[in-house]
């Protein structure tokens, strides 16, 4: 019992938070009578909040560095009107126009990390000036209308799923195969971590806990492809967040960049006389973010079939949120992608939930800030009561 309190003590943001998704979805599921987790409602909560997802991952890094990031609803925005002029209007193949709306994102996010980095102005300013001049750009490209339709090869980025080449009846068998493909390699991952760790005799969990947590995993990611196998199994945006969670978590936790990002949000002036070259670190966080800012915008106007002069609206506030939420510090220096993920799931199901059970959205938004104060409020107290 000590080595299990020991362990929740030193994770207790992120274990919190999954433990608080888990009570949300009990109690939602009760509240809505099963609806919440019918096949059909939980890929519709992947679709809905995957844009937001997106976002989620780029902000959490700019979070740890000690920044903020307004400006990434009105990049989406811009970036999905964009598309639509290449798509749409010049009849541009999604190949070809996709990469150039991602480069469009990376050098909004360039000028604007160029402004925070190295010119040294707060990136509170630099990016709410940059939420109102792309609002303004998207309205002016756009010329106040929406357009549409996106090609249908482009649409399938939101809205298709992974075809089932094992060719089920009933069930989507792809999904299923693809669950238990995915319960051995966390299996061996996990296995492999423990054995490296014992290896440079550095502490780790007891072998009972770690059969639990195995367990508990694998029960939580078999049913997921279960639910999504009695629908039409796995959208095509999972695979894309699916890929994202994994690339942004290696680079977080085993490359000298993931480091370097973690030390300029904890002590900028350590980090710079360790020999972090912290102007440089800053201006490709913001470059990274302006890319998935552009997917996200790509992502929503995919879903749509359209670009919309209000497409991206309040996109920035529920993907802080979901990084405050998810264990990410006022502070910078803390935050993991997985958190963000989950602080995302949990605004996400409020959102369903809530909707279900017929509460009007100004209900919504007030139980959503109340949420938000108290995980930052309880990320406040941990700190004082360390120091």
């Amino acid at each position: 019992m000590a080595d299990l309190s020991k362990m929740f003590r030193a994770n207790i943001r992120q274990y919190g938070m999954l433990v608080a998704l888990i009570l949300i979805m009990l109690l939602f599921q009760v509240l809505t009578d099963g609806i919440l987790l019918k096949p059909l409602n939980v890929t519709n909560l992947i679709l809905q909040n995957s844009y937001i997802l997106v976002l989620a991952i780029g902000m959490v890094l700019v979070i740890i560095t000690g920044h903020i990031d307004l400006s990434v609803g009105s990049v989406a925005a811009f970036v999905g009107a964009i598309s639509a002029i290449l798509m749409v209007d010049m009849q541009m193949s999604p190949w070809i126009a996709v990469p150039i709306s991602l480069a469009v994102g990376a050098l909004i996010g360039a000028w604007q990390g160029f402004w925070i980095a190295y010119v040294k102005i707060p990136s509170f300013i630099v990016t709410l000036a940059g939420m109102l001049l792309f609002r303004g750009a998207t309205m002016i490209v756009l010329e106040g209308q929406s357009i549409s339709p996106f090609p249908s090869g482009f649409q399938k980025i939101s809205t298709g799923f992974l075809p089932d080449f094992l060719g089920g009846a009933t069930m989507h068998n792809a999904t299923l195969a693809l669950g238990v493909v995915l319960s051995v390699i966390l299996i061996f991952s996990e296995l492999r971590n423990r054995r490296i760790q014992k290896k440079y005799e550095f502490e780790v969990m007891p072998i009972g806990f770690l059969i639990a947590k195995l367990a508990a995993m694998i029960a939580v990611l078999n049913a997921f492809t279960y639910i999504l196998a009695n629908y039409e199994g796995i959208p095509n945006i999972l695979i894309i967040l699916f890929v994202l969670v994994i690339v942004y978590t290696f680079v977080m936790k085993k490359t000298v960049m993931g480091r370097h990002i973690y030390a300029l949000g904890g002590n900028e002036k350590a980090a710079g006389l360790s020999g972090v070259k912290t102007k440089r670190v800053t201006f490709w966080v913001f470059v990274n973010m302006g890319v998935l800012a552009a997917l996200s915008g790509l992502i929503y106007a995919a879903r749509l079939g359209a670009a919309t002069p209000k497409a991206g609206n309040l996109f920035e506030l529920d993907a802080i949120a979901a990084c405050f939420i998810g264990g990410a510090s006022a502070y910078g220096g803390v935050g993991t992608v997985i958190g963000a993920i989950i602080g995302g799931l949990v605004m996400g199901v409020m959102n369903n939930g809530m909707s279900l059970v017929g509460l009007g959205i100004d209900w919504q938004q007030g139980i959503k800030g109340l949420v938000l104060l108290l995980a930052v409020g309880f990320d406040i107290y941990n700190k004082n009561k360390s120091s």
